[in-house]
């Protein structure tokens, strides 16, 4: 199909669906979705780590978490489960001011990141080593607390 086609069904489908020359059309274009689109959400992101990548990982991990608070203009309860090579953000960020930044930004956003203290143990470290992570973010463990928020009604997502 040539481009003009597809530009003329485009307009075709979106005048269809009442949006052409309204606000709508162009957050939609624009890729942002019209208020009241999405509803509070609750939302358990699972960290388990980036292997050989770990920073590049990261980063995108941080910023789907950020995009996703956007999208939904801020109606969203986020909490990170950082478990097994997962923990290694938090090792990597004492070091690496972008990913504290990161960290950092989304904390001020009202995101929660959990550290699991089997992981802790068997890595031998302690919540003083990683970039800041208090006791109160430690959890038992971060599969079971994967498990005991969905119960709760988060849904799961593992990017």
């Amino acid at each position: 199909m040539k481009a003009g086609r597809v530009l003329v069904l485009a307009m075709a489908i979106c005048a269809g669906l009442g949006l052409a020359g309204t606000a709508q059309a162009e957050q939609a274009s624009a890729g942002a979705a019209p208020a009241g689109y999405y509803t509070f959400q609750k939302v358990v992101y699972q960290n388990d780590g980036g292997g050989p990548d770990a920073k590049a990982y990261f980063q995108r991990l941080l910023h789907h978490i950020g995009a996703h608070i956007a999208a939904t203009n801020g109606q969203v309860e986020i909490r990170v489960v950082n478990f097994a090579s997962g923990v290694q953000l938090f090792v990597m960020a004492r070091e690496d001011a972008d990913l504290a930044k990161a960290i950092d930004g989304l904390r001020a956003k009202g995101v929660r990141f959990m550290i699991c203290h089997n992981t802790l143990a068997g890595m031998k470290l302690t919540p003083a080593d990683l970039y800041g992570v208090k006791d109160e973010d430690v959890v038992p463990s971060g599969v079971a607390e994967i498990a005991r928020l969905q119960g709760l009604g988060f849904v799961y997502i593992h990017p």
